[in-house]
């Protein structure tokens, strides 16, 4: 099965354009019979090492063609051909660099190689290096090299190419690149040849001492004939590109790039850090709208609100000279219930009280191990944490069922696309080989708790009526790992930078690529360490399942990048059909998290997203205070009538309290079930305006779990501040004690709630307010509002200044009854004088402070003084309205209460004036 090139995608062929372009007014290719050393008439010249490229246009005519070329890709134009640049913003090298955007999925890799052979085509140029960043994409390059090898023989049969991988041990293969008179493409790691041997090793930092020289890697070294194998790139003067050069932007990386002595460097990539001298730009919205790469699915696993386990994350640690601590994350009694908090934690330290009296840390949770080499904590009960593997959450349960939503989604998929001979796969990443493969002491091997779990539900799938005979092999032969291995052939894990046994990994399943396309072959299910996210991809990659211990830490562009491009059938034809590309991320993160986070990385990757327009900082507005308000009469005599303050006292019966608080138990609060996790269906949709999800299906599972009984008294009385008698009391008269074994903390949780509402609704019941003697809010605090800024949204400008104190009323931008109620004061001539409360006129209450609305004089016979509430009451098509939350009607009672001490003020809950004066 040979996989087949489409010559004529035109998004590909104008990326291949716009780097052809860049080089108009070279000497034609046809020249090529010219002697080599007219140095005027050839793109290529002869050097004392063999055949180098060589310029002929000047910087001029260079520049002049870059902007041609942005103009016709409606880029913005360069003023300069820009090199790279160190961190401190120095040029490196005297070379441009010209950047090529394109999404992950759409042919990059292709297109470059295409522009390759364009250009030795058209002006004759010879020489190429590819710079890649690591092993991964390295020996992804060396496979696309194989694979497209036989379709560009056919569209380019005029010359032969030769293309190597660089290897230290066979430095050779240098001076036949730099021999050779066909095309040349050296494939070559950056971590080859970065250390230059004439660096400073790091020894020194005083510039007036000598520099420490380093041997530098094998192709910098001064060798037995006196040249180093470097100044055979050199001298050959080559084109470099740049694959994933976001990954290439170290100092020491660049300065390494410009001494390979490059004509220029061409950039690839889909997240470019710097975009020098932009010529082509295919961004991930444009790729999505004209369906050039699989659209996007997402299914979440995520455990709904449980706070019952002895949840334990180590996040970090910290070293000094004497001492080591460790961050963890642990659930934490707060005054609103439980949350997650992350501690600081040393040698002795409690989990039980850190949390505030947890029960769940009661038992032996005393931190006894702080190792940060091996990066753990172990505690007294012999509980161990690492890095990475979170205790006590419900880890496994999340696990097993993102393994179960991908084995399911893949006979969806394949039900739907073998009649058409498209062959799905799936894949996993993971971060510990141990869960997938052990190795036994006796040298025998077992499948660790993954491998475990695939087979069972694979086996469980594959029996379902549904999908019988859709699948024939059995769960062994269908799934498989790659990984390092060590000496003894024992898998291990990979780590980011690489090494000799990633190498053969990588190489491993760049060389199965077309056998995974097999419908023959029976794997379907490949699991891969996270380390693989970069460099393999393949076009039948349906499902995509990262399965960490605790949230994936992989970007969602890197994630999504291993399954984008489409798929193709049997024969090795790409499949274009929308219907059918559309990849799956099975993620323990919700699906609206998924998406924010893609659009963020894109955003931070230039893409520019049409976003609502928003509340503009520089739309302000100054809200100042009226001059001489201190002396205004109808002012003052509206203050004096509502200025003094007052104090409450609460009498209830505590029998009363036990009987509701059991009643209310016993009748409101829910049933409470099993802990449960929540699968969720979404299509993720990228378009100019952001990335969005739709929900598409959602379903519930309880799950199975054991927990430590907690002390239900203790816990409810320090929610609530009542004795242990009355909480008791209530609990026992509920007669719903019995629910608490399926949900301890969810049973808490709604147990406290129901009695704090009926003892607030009882002490609001029971208020009383005096006032206080010589207490009064004190008029000069109005000065200290004058002068706020104050969004225009949420102002109202005051056409009569002596009706009120300020310039502006300020409201909630949301509140449509405020606004119709300032308006209405304004233009009502009875309305004397109106005021919105500050917020700092408070009326304590027992369930929090009360902040009124507002206070006015209205004409009638006499003089009437008014505190309004507005608020959103009455019906609406029919329908009782009424927006006011309990606590918000119990301070609204307070208020009542309290303004019952001013004989000459009426307080009313409005949503207009007219029900104020009515």
């Amino acid at each position: 099965m040979k996989l087949k090139f489409d010559a004529n995608e035109g998004y590909q062929l104008d990326a291949i354009r716009a780097v052809v372009d860049l080089f108009a007014g070279q000497p034609d290719a046809s020249q090529n019979d010219v002697t080599m050393m007219d140095e005027g008439l050839s793109s290529l010249k002869l050097t004392e090492t063999g055949v180098a490229n060589q310029r002929v246009i000047t910087d001029a005519q260079w520049l002049s063609n870059l902007r041609t070329v942005q103009t016709a890709n409606g880029l913005p134009e360069s003023d300069r051909l820009e090199p790279m640049k160190l961190v401190d913003g120095t040029a490196v090298g005297t070379f441009p660099n010209f950047t090529v955007e394109m999404e992950t999925g759409t042919g990059k890799t292709y297109v470059y190689l295409r522009t390759v052979h364009e250009l030795s085509r058209t002006y004759g140029f010879k020489k190429f290096v590819i710079v890649v960043p690591s092993v991964a994409i390295r020996e992804g390059v060396l496979k696309s090299l194989q694979i497209t090898a036989e379709h560009f023989q056919t569209l380019y049969d005029f010359e032969r190419v030769e293309f190597s991988v660089y290897d230290s041990g066979k430095i050779s293969q240098l001076r036949s690149f730099a021999l050779g008179n066909c095309i040349q493409i050296l494939v070559i790691n950056i971590d080859a040849f970065a250390k230059d041997s004439q660096e400073n090793g790091g020894a020194e930092t005083d510039s007036a001492k000598p520099k420490k020289k380093t041997k530098g890697n094998v192709i910098n070294q001064v060798r037995e004939t006196g040249v180093r194998p470097i100044e055979f790139i050199q001298a050959a003067h080559p084109i470099v590109i740049l694959d994933e050069p976001q990954n290439l932007e170290t100092d020491i990386r660049k300065q390494a790039i410009a001494r390979l002595n490059p004509m220029c460097t061409l950039r690839y990539s889909a997240t470019h850090r710097d975009t020098y001298n932009l010529v082509y730009k295919l961004d991930p919205v444009r790729a999505y709208e004209l369906g050039l790469v699989k659209q996007i699915s997402v299914d979440s696993v995520i455990e709904l609100k449980d706070a019952n386990q002895a949840y334990i994350e180590l996040e970090g640690f910290k070293t000094g000279k004497r001492s080591v601590t460790a961050k963890l994350s642990v659930w934490v009694n707060q005054p609103g219930g439980p949350g997650k908090k992350t501690l600081t934690v040393r040698n002795g330290d409690d989990l039980y009280a850190l949390s505030v009296q947890r029960e769940i840390y009661r038992d032996g949770f005393i931190v006894n191990e702080i190792d940060a080499g091996q990066g753990f904590v172990r505690f007294a009960n012999d509980v161990t944490v690492r890095m990475g593997q979170p205790h006590g959450a419900l880890t496994d349960t999340i696990l097993r069922l993102q393994i179960e939503a991908t084995i399911r989604r893949h006979f969806e998929k394949e039900a739907k696309l073998k009649p058409l001979r498209v062959k799905v796969l799936s894949v996993f990443f993971i971060d510990r080989v141990a869960n997938y493969r052990i190795y036994n002491e006796d040298g025998s091997t077992s499948l660790g708790k993954f491998g475990q779990w695939f087979e069972e539900i694979y086996e469980h799938y594959r029996a379902k009526p549904e999908f019988a005979g859709l699948l024939d092999f059995e769960a062994a032969r269908v799934h498989n790992g790659y990984f390092s291995q060590d000496k003894a052939g024992t898998w291990k894990d990979s780590t980011e930078r690489g090494g000799k046994d990633d190498e053969d990994t990588y190489a491993l399943i760049m060389r199965d690529k077309e056998k995974l396309l097999d419908p023959a072959e029976p794997l379907r299910f490949i699991f891969s360490h996270s380390a693989l996210r970069e460099g393999w991809d393949n076009p039948n990659v349906f499902q995509i399942c990262t399965l960490a211990e605790s949230s994936s830490q992989i970007r969602k562009r890197q994630e999504i990048g291993r399954g984008l491009r489409l798929c193709v059938n049997a024969d090795g034809e790409r499949v274009r059909d929308r219907a059918l590309n559309r990849l799956t991320v099975i993620a323990n993160e919700s699906y609206e998290d998924f998406a924010k986070q893609l659009q963020t990385e894109m955003e931070e990757a230039g893409v520019a997203f049409k976003k609502e327009m928003v509340q503009d900082e520089r739309k302000k507005v100054t809200v100042r205070l009226r001059k001489g308000y201190e002396t205004d009469v109808q002012f003052l005599a509206l203050w004096e009538r509502i200025r003094a303050r007052t104090r409450y006292r609460v009498h209830y019966e505590p029998a009363a309290l036990i009987a509701e608080s059991a009643q209310r138990i016993k009748q409101q609060m829910p049933a409470i079930e099993r802990p449960k996790v929540a699968l969720t269906r979404a299509d993720i949709s990228v378009s100019g305006k952001g990335v969005t999800g739709m929900e598409t299906g959602r379903r519930t599972l309880p799950v199975e779990a054991r927990y430590v009984m907690p002390d239900f008294v203790s816990q409810i009385q320090a929610r609530t501040g009542l004795s242990r008698s009355t909480v008791a009391q209530s609990l026992l008269e509920s007669a719903r004690l019995k629910d608490a074994v399926n949900n301890p903390q969810a049973f808490i949780e709604y147990a406290a709630d129901a009695i704090n509402a009926v003892k607030r609704e009882l002490l609001v019941a029971g208020v009383e307010y005096l006032k206080v003697d010589g207490q009064i809010y004190e008029l000069h605090r109005f000065a200290g509002d004058d002068l706020m800024e104050v969004f225009e949204s949420n102002v109202i400008a005051v056409g009569k200044p002596e009706k009120t104190l300020f310039s502006h009323i300020v409201i909630d931008s949301n509140s449509n009854p405020e606004r119709k109620f300032a308006e209405a004061c304004e233009n009502n001539d009875d309305v004397l004088f109106y005021l919105k409360l500050p917020k700092w006129f408070v009326i304590e209450t027992p369930v929090g402070p009360y902040n009124p609305d507002w206070a006015l004089a209205y004409r009638n016979d006499k003089t009437l003084y008014f505190v309004a509430e507005t608020k959103d009451t009455g019906k609406k098509e029919g329908v009782a309205l009424d927006l006011l939350r309990p606590i918000e009607q119990l301070k609204i009672e307070c208020g009542k209460r309290h303004f019952k001490n001013f004989e000459e003020v009426q307080f009313k809950v409005v949503k207009s004036l007219a029900e104020v004066i009515a």
